[in-house]
């Protein structure tokens, strides 16, 4: 990490201009949020630090999404808002960060001290006096939040507000009241590094799990990596990868790591989800005799529409700060230091699996004539063939999120979901956070490839956070964004198994002219209707060039899922008429009804 030291600071800088130098440090060079009443005064101090931007979102819902996706390309990002009607617009973003471990800093611009120990009925409070109540709130969904009022140690809790957030891939609330923005900082203590090394583990417990855990893998005959979310979130793919290279057991990702593992390894065997995975995957991860999962988000996951557990007895769980082995906790140890234990002590001449096939991705290119209209099934194929070395790839909850993990992802490729938090609209603020941050990557050439930034939202959740286009456009940003057009809410509709349900229906909009609408001069924009109109967008070199904005509003049927999520559903519906059979019970959905929902209105194309 390099550091920027204070040489041309003055000796004194405020707290304000320490915490922005302290976020350049970690190369956190965009800043998220709105202006207001009680943070104007941070973002003066802002515009004075060079190399920093002010991004300028529509909305702080829109800003905590934007930070959240920066966050995951560049380890930590930072949006600041105004006190109570600021900080609560951007709570759910908030949230869906905490419930994913991704680090954020949120700073929020507070009433004057006086006011606060006054109970000043001043403007965005609840008139009751309470200068607190939203403290609590945060309370809830950060890892730490704190109240700068100490003047002789603010510039530490500003070092470990920056420092938790980062390491331990969390959110942290920090606010800061109005009047001690200019609180003077020794600038000297830029020279400092910032500590952002974990506690050690216990040495003895860490050694004797290491053991056990080699042991089980040394002896076991069919063993299966699973890399889950946190192997980004808490960096150790570098780790993940080297056990999956010198074991040369089959690896697989799950839908919210997709991306994280290379994909044209060997041994990649595609995406485990549960009982929706394709047979292959299936058979390979169910009868495994020894699963490691790294990087756990969570040991088991339900929806309505699939089930998400490991059904292995003999299994290790290495979560960020606990693991949990065959029926034993163990708690307090950190995955970094543990994956560095385990890699130093694998002797790979003891290991007895023999190398067998991993199920590949075999992405057909199946021929449709040209006026054919667009299926899932079909389209996501399709988009295997049109990704290229180095794309973010961001995917909306929904349609998308399940049809994604059909795709294959070149190397060096990241994926970006939120598909435990689930907050509908979250990507488009999401690829705005992502692109700033490819941007900055492509400058500090931190990767040896160009990124595109490329977003598939459904109709419905784009509406939600559409404002965002307008922030991209004003900072010349040139996303992808692909606009799944099925008329409203369809996964919703499919999983409720109301087609004709009116509230899953949505206005209908002339998405294409939004681009213009909002001021862009150089774009591109398509609607893409028929199997021709899409060939003949993904054929086009020029459109492969990452030099514009795109808009591309893809027209798909209201009832049309991706073919895993349509498996599941089917299932279900046997499994419930075989329940009801069996006990004589009421079948909810009628042999009827499951025909409706099976006829080739929904059925993706062959």
């Amino acid at each position: 990490m390099n550091y920027t030291d204070s040489n041309g600071l003055p000796d004194s800088i405020s707290i304000a201009e320490y915490l922005f130098h302290r976020l350049k440090q970690l190369h956190i060079e965009t800043i998220f949020g709105l202006p207001g009443a009680f943070n104007a005064t941070l973002l003066d101090k802002l515009n004075e630090i060079p190399g920093l931007r002010w991004a300028g979102n529509t909305n702080e819902l829109n800003a905590a999404y934007a930070a959240d996706g920066y966050s995951r390309l560049k380890g930590l990002g930072c949006i600041i808002t105004t006190f109570g009607v600021g900080e609560l617009s951007a709570i759910n973003g908030v949230a869906g960060s905490f419930a994913e471990h991704v680090g954020l800093l949120h700073v929020v611009g507070m009433p004057p001290t006086s006011a606060q120990t006054k109970q000043l009925l001043l403007h965005h409070t609840l008139g009751n006096g309470d200068y607190k109540v939203f403290h609590r709130m945060a309370s809830e969904v950060t890892c730490y939040s704190t109240v700068i009022n100490d003047k002789d140690l603010c510039g530490d809790e500003v070092d470990d507000c920056i420092a938790k957030a980062w390491t331990l891939q969390k959110p942290v609330y920090m606010g800061i009241p109005v009047n001690l923005v200019d609180t003077s900082v020794n600038s000297q203590r830029l020279n400092t590094a910032l500590n952002l090394n974990l506690p050690s583990n216990d040495e003895q417990t860490e050694n004797e799990l290491v053991k056990q855990i080699l042991q089980q893998l040394y002896k076991s005959k069919n063993p299966v990596i699973i890399a889950d979310a946190c192997v980004t979130r808490h960096r150790i793919v570098p780790e993940t990868v080297e056990l999956c290279q010198r074991t040369n057991f089959p690896i697989f990702a799950t839908p919210m790591s997709k991306g994280a593992i290379d994909e044209t390894l060997p041994n990649f065997g595609g995406v485990f989800m549960g009982s929706i995975s394709s047979p292959e995957v299936r058979e390979v991860v169910n009868f495994a005799d020894f699963l490691i999962v790294i990087g756990c988000m969570l040991s088991d996951f339900s929806t309505s529409s699939f089930h998400f557990n490991y059904k292995t007895k003999e299994c290790v769980l290495l979560y960020p700060t606990s693991v949990k082995f065959k029926h034993a906790i163990y708690p307090d140890l950190r995955i970094k230091s543990l994956m560095a234990n385990l890699l130093r002590n694998l002797n790979e001449s003891k290991i007895k699996y023999q190398s067998q096939p991993t199920p590949q991705m075999i992405i057909p290119r199946s021929e449709l004539p040209s006026r054919h209209s667009l299926r899932h099934e079909w389209v996501w194929n399709q988009m295997s063939h049109w990704f290229q070395e180095g794309d973010i790839i961001i995917t909306e909850t929904g349609t998308s999120a399940f049809g994604i993990n059909q795709t294959h992802f070149p190397h060096s490729s990241r994926g970006i979901s939120q598909a435990l938090w689930g907050s509908v609209g979250y990507t488009l603020g999401a690829c705005l956070g992502a692109s700033f941050a490819a941007n900055e990557m492509a400058r500090d050439q931190v990767t040896a490839v160009p990124h595109r930034v490329i977003l598939f939202v459904g109709d419905g959740a784009f509406q939600l956070t559409v404002q965002e286009v307008s922030t991209m456009i004003r900072w010349g940003l040139t996303p992808y964004i692909f606009v799944m057009n099925n008329q409203g809410y369809s996964v919703d509709r499919f999983l409720h198994h109301r087609s004709n349900a009116s509230y899953y229906d949505i206005q209908t909009w002339e998405y294409l002219r939004l681009i213009p609408l909002f001021g862009a001069r150089h774009y591109e924009t398509r609607k893409i209707v028929t199997v021709g109109d899409f060939l003949e967008m993904i054929h086009d070199p020029l459109f492969a060039t990452n030099d514009k904005i795109r808009m591309l509003e893809i027209m798909l049927p209201p009832m049309d899922v991706p073919q895993a999520l349509m498996d599941r559903w089917l299932t279900e519906q046997e499994n419930k008429k075989r329940a009801a059979e069996e006990s004589d019970g009421y079948t909810p959905n009628s042999e009827a009804s499951s025909k409706k929902f099976c006829s080739d209105d929904i059925s993706p194309a062959n």
